[in-house]
């Protein structure tokens, strides 16, 4: 089996606010990737003590934990389970109701002998490549449909589309969440490697059109995820003109994993 990992900052003097992990058993059965992507929060604050990366650690290191020591609980569960648990780590300081509390997207697989599960919450990304080379996409899309018009401003978003009904969801306090994330389980056959990212790093597909989900997978299995991450820094870094990025900030926090079996 072969795993990499690269992860890197969108601004050197702020911490990364995303979380990367592959977890091993001892058994040498299976194991299990989750990445999350925290949402950086607004300026007037999230009516939380805590920091984002501060919750994407809680968030992730439960997520690790959870995924390898139960390997026969649905990746739903165990999104619940570790939401739930993070929430209790706070809410006697924090208000978890405040529409900005931490919060972050969520990509997980988890693989044994036979299958190949998946989990991805909001935007997010997970590329699988089944032996004869075909590479599928497993996207939660919403947020991208979502009208320019609906996201106009923070408090637009906030009080409209942001963990509603029609609009779209991310790992926050609430537990019940984690049954809007997109799931399956694929044969474990039909799957020879899979890459996760945060959109910081499929900003190489989404924003830049560099080439296609398939290209991508490409240059990260031959390159390494590393590579990704540095392409989409020159990238951006060239685009001074916001030709790409628009009103994006120039520079995002980029997360890419692969494992190939």
């Amino acid at each position: 089996m072969r795993t990499e990992l690269a992860s890197r900052p969108g601004d050197a003097d702020r911490p990364n606010e995303d979380f990367a992990s592959v977890g091993l058993p001892a058994s040498g059965q299976g194991g299990s990737v989750v990445v999350l992507d925290g949402v950086t929060p607004p300026k007037d604050g999230t009516g939380c003590l805590h920091s984002v990366p501060w919750f994407t650690a809680r968030l992730g290191g439960a997520l690790t934990e959870l995924t390898v020591s139960l390997p026969d609980v649905p990746l739903v569960d165990a999104l619940s389970r570790a939401i739930a648990r993070t929430a209790e780590a706070h809410a006697s300081t924090c208000d978890l109701s405040h529409p900005r509390t931490p919060q972050a997207t969520v990509v997980m697989a988890r693989w044994s002998p036979e299958t190949v599960e998946y989990l991805v919450l909001s935007d997010s990304v997970l590329l699988v490549e089944s032996p004869d080379g075909v590479v599928t996409p497993f996207l939660d899309d919403r947020l991208s449909l979502l009208p320019r018009s609906a996201l106009a401003t923070d408090a637009l978003v906030d009080s409209t589309v942001r963990n509603k009904e029609g609009g779209f969801f991310t790992a926050a306090a609430d537990p019940s969440v984690s049954r809007r994330a997109v799931t399956g389980t694929l044969p474990h056959h039909e799957v020879r490697a899979l890459a996760a990212l945060t959109d910081g790093a499929a900003r190489w597909v989404e924003r830049f059109r560099e080439g296609d989900w398939t290209d991508c997978f490409h240059l990260v299995r031959e390159e390494g995820p590393r590579a990704l991450v540095d392409r989409v820094r020159a990238l951006e870094r060239a685009d001074t003109a916001g030709a790409f990025l628009g009103r994006s900030k120039t520079h995002d926090d980029a997360t890419a994993v692969f494992v190939e079996f």
